[in-house]
């Protein structure tokens, strides 16, 4: 991650959580394909993934990570 980009990280991390929300929201729609493009297409993709993660979650087929070791884990990932 560049200079720039850690520092718009950071910025945004002092945002409300609904400012949050927004952002988020909208960076990831920036990496959808063009044929997601359709606003309910995107909403119902996400509800499907969203559905299967819980899934996993509450059955305890995946646990998940807490954040600070997940951070940690992707920063030594990307600097490598």
């Amino acid at each position: 991650m560049c200079i720039d980009a850690e520092a718009v990280g950071r910025k945004a991390l002092t945002l409300s959580f609904r400012d949050r929300a927004e952002v988020a929201a909208e960076l990831l729609a920036s990496l959808d394909e063009p044929a997601m493009a359709d606003p309910d297409a995107v909403r119902t993709a996400w509800a499907g993934e969203l559905e299967r993660r819980a899934r996993r979650a509450l059955s305890g087929e995946d646990a998940g990570e807490e954040w600070p070791a997940l951070r940690d884990r992707l920063r030594d990932e990307l600097a490598h």
